[in-house]
């Protein structure tokens, strides 16, 4: 699903374009991702997931605005119910285009981890046993950005980020993810290059599908009176 939504994008601007060009791009990045995610989630049982796309859902489907401990805030991808509030939740944040000046990919990841940590502690704090994953997409030139000085933006993203991953207690810190992965991006019309990295661990790559199916499994631990996994689903407790 992800691969296909990819393939509907245009071809991506050059790092040398104008800046609201390369903006509506990342937007639109940003926005084929979580309507493929929340596709999948529906596809995994989860019904209520959003943004889902016009008659799909009963009302609105758009992304969900949801009070947090700090406020309302929007959250790219959602699983809420009436009976408990937020489930799951995942923030989509990508960095598509190098620097012109240092020519990496670097320039805005501490102000897209501060965007992320903030969204984790404003759920945390109002639900903290929600699962909440953090995706993290850099163009695959991320990997391979460095020089003599520095390490790659892909290297470096890893390190300001091991933190804030592996949330495995609900009164655990707020500004944690349950998980939090970092996923080297190539698409065009013609093709789609998707690697996904959990956080800490740059040389061991992990499948999409399997990323989603634990997410799911610590959902339905922590909701064992309500769901449970059944393979890769989610199902009601029986």
């Amino acid at each position: 699903m992800l691969e296909a939504a990819l393939k509907t994008l245009p071809d991506k601007p050059a790092d040398t374009d104008n800046q609201s060009t390369k903006k509506r791009y990342s937007e639109r990045v940003s926005e084929v991702i979580a309507q493929a995610i929340a596709a999948e989630l529906r596809y995994r049982g989860l019904k209520e997931a959003r943004p889902a796309p016009p008659g799909v859902m009963d009302g609105s489907g758009a992304e969900r605005r949801m009070a947090g401990g700090l406020g309302a805030k929007k959250v790219d991808v959602t699983w809420a119910t009436e009976e408990a509030g937020l489930l799951l939740a995942i923030s989509v944040k990508s960095i598509n285009f190098r620097d012109t000046r240092t020519n990496n990919f670097q320039k805005n990841l501490v102000n897209r981890r501060g965007d992320m940590l903030m969204e984790a502690v404003t759920l945390h704090r109002r639900f903290p046993y929600s699962v909440l994953a953090g995706f993290f997409f850099l163009d695959r030139g991320a990997e391979s950005d460095h020089t003599i000085r520095r390490k790659s933006t892909f290297a470096n993203a890893h390190s300001r980020l091991r933190l804030f991953t592996g949330r495995n207690d609900p009164a655990g810190r707020d500004e944690q993810f349950e998980r939090f992965y970092l996923i080297l991006l190539e698409a065009s019309p013609i093709a789609v290059d998707i690697r996904a990295f959990e956080v800490g661990k740059p040389s061991t790559p992990v499948p999409l599908e399997e990323v989603i199916t634990d997410l799911l499994s610590i959902a339905a631990e922590r909701n064992p009176d309500f769901y449970e996994l059944e393979g890769d689903k989610l199902r009601p407790a029986s």
